[in-house]
């Protein structure tokens, strides 16, 4: 029962995060829209609305979290599919990826803290596996566009919405809500303030945060960067939608197989190995853009592997840390400021990728994230495992 709930909520996961980047796949049928950063900054700023509301009225843990699941994907799935209605403008498209991005706060964060509320024995390997499907669910709409380049814009964002509805229903009818802790659940101002405290919580944080700052922003230019290859290797007759869902899904290698890892090495040596990585594949890409394809593109998806992987685990950190009665608002608190900082980090890379002058070095702006990320770390490694918490040891095993 536990294995086919687990699956349940990865598909769930899968199907809801979908709505994410539809905006970003079908971008080249809409030529006078606005480009890729503005895209997804929109989806980003509704879901860090989205996040800061959810949290501050703790609605995770006031009401049972699959409804506020089925509730909130019903939601964002609507507001994905708004701009089929009534001619298309700019205004339109960036207000439908506004509302898309506010409901998925429902569905991201909620599926965290249902992974937390049923596995949490297994939550490293949990994470791992829910992460990834948000990851799959994210590089979705590039395989659909990849593989039906013929198939209307429409006819993709339709298809998105409708997949993300079965997944909210099926959760509900599948998987039954501890029991919340009611409306009188309120957030610990002292807990937020544990956030900037010396901790292993604000470590775990900050470590996210730095992650944050690569993360999207790679998801969101991966197209870009693609195409500056296809400029200086124009032979290489490269499908850029097709090498885009690959890059994005690799993500899930690195999800799946942290979460494995973790139950052997624990959640903190996991998450600072894959920043590690990432960090090295962010200041080596002017050598291996210069590569032939299969240098290049493998490259490629060790990198999306690597920028993806350590998400869960630093959410597993995160989860470790925080007190039980509001652990869903603390986690969609951090990950409200997680992605907040994707903002000032994809229109940066928007702003250097805009130009003539773009290159694969615009993509060392992303370096401070895994750096800052690493040395917030720190506080894990001088700690023996007897001197970690009793919560910790039981999520590193």
């Amino acid at each position: 029962m536990t294995t086919s709930r687990l699956l349940i909520l990865v598909f769930a996961q899968f199907a809801g995060t979908s709505l994410w980047f539809a905006g970003n796949a079908v971008l080249r049928d809409l030529p006078m829209m606005p480009g890729s950063g503005w895209i997804t900054s929109a989806v980003q700023l509704g879901f860090i609305a989205g996040t800061l509301v959810y949290a501050l009225l703790t609605l995770s843990d006031r009401y049972p979290a699959s409804a506020v699941f089925l509730v909130s994907v019903l939601l964002a799935a609507g507001a994905n599919a708004a701009i089929l209605i009534g001619p298309l403008q700019t205004e339109t498209l960036l207000l439908s990826r506004f509302g898309t991005g506010f409901f998925l706060a429902g569905v991201y964060p909620v599926g965290m803290k249902i992974a937390a509320d049923w596995f949490r024995p297994v939550l490293g390997r949990a994470m791992g596996f829910l992460v990834g499907a948000l990851v799959l669910g994210t590089a979705f709409p590039h395989l659909l566009r990849g593989l039906g380049a013929t198939l209307p814009y429409r006819t993709v964002l339709l298809g998105v919405s409708l997949l993300a509805v079965t997944g909210g229903v099926l959760l509900f009818a599948a998987i039954p809500s501890r029991p919340p802790a009611g409306l009188s659940v309120q957030l610990d101002r002292n807990v937020l303030r544990t956030l900037f405290w010396p901790s292993r919580l604000r470590s775990a944080a900050l470590g996210y945060f730095g992650h944050m700052w690569e993360l999207y922003t790679v998801w969101a230019f991966l197209p870009t960067l693609l195409a500056l290859y296809l400029a200086l290797h124009p032979a290489a007759g490269l499908n850029v939608s097709l090498w885009s869902f690959a890059g994005i899904a690799a993500g899930f290698v690195g999800c799946a197989g942290g979460g494995l890892l973790a139950l052997r090495w624990g959640s903190h040596r996991v998450a600072a190995g894959q920043l590690l990585l990432s960090g090295l594949c962010i200041l080596t890409l002017p050598l291996f853009i210069d590569q032939p394809p299969v240098v290049f593109l493998t490259f490629l998806l060790v990198w999306g592997a690597a920028a993806a992987g350590d998400s869960p685990q630093f959410s597993t950190l995160v989860s470790a840390h925080a007190p039980s009665e509001v652990r869903g608002s603390i986690l969609t608190l951090v990950t409200c400021l997680g992605f907040s900082i994707t903002i000032a980090s994809i229109q940066l890379m928007a702003w250097l990728l805009e130009g003539p002058a773009r290159s694969a070095y615009s993509f060392w702006a992303l370096l401070p994230g895994p750096v800052l990320g690493l040395w917030a770390m720190r506080r894990y490694f001088p700690a023996k495992k007897a001197n970690l918490t009793q919560t910790e040891q039981a999520h590193n095993q």
